[in-house]
């Protein structure tokens, strides 16, 4: 679906996509993590956009912020709380957050949701407001 959604925004710059598991992220594991860096350690670019389930993005973040060795890349995680496929879904919003943003950030990775980009350190969700939240604010 998104590969479809990002074709009809009709970008300027060229998008690649590659599909490294189609699983709730309840299910994402190391192995799966480790295909992650795999890949972009690998890749010649070295801007990257990961779609992933909200219930474990924050440990994926951590995972590869923490096992990644290359240097000099973006990597941003985003996903939905509500699927991309059900009217009033954030993820059009999310990945088009993710999409203005990743050109203009720092190397490193960050998780992108509700309209803020999060260090994997600070980034928590929080289930009972529908919305993820940086750990240090009050």
């Amino acid at each position: 679906m998104i590969p479809d959604y990002i074709k009809n925004l009709n970008l300027h710059e060229k998008i690649k996509f590659t599909t490294i598991c189609m699983k709730d992220s309840r299910h994402i594991n190391t192995i799966d993590r480790k295909k992650m860096i795999r890949l972009i350690e690998k890749s010649p670019d070295s801007l990257f956009i990961i779609t992933h389930g909200t219930y474990t993005m924050p440990d994926s973040s951590r995972f590869l912020e923490a096992n990644l060795k290359r240097k000099g890349v973006v990597i941003i995680f985003t996903g939905s709380m509500i699927s991309l496929s059900f009217p009033g879904s954030d993820g059009g919003f999310n990945l088009g957050y993710s999409l203005a943003n990743i050109s203009h950030a720092s190397p490193g990775v960050y998780v992108s949701m509700n309209g803020r980009l999060f260090k994997p350190k600070e980034v928590e969700k929080l289930l009972s407001e529908g919305r993820f939240a940086s750990i240090f604010q009050t």
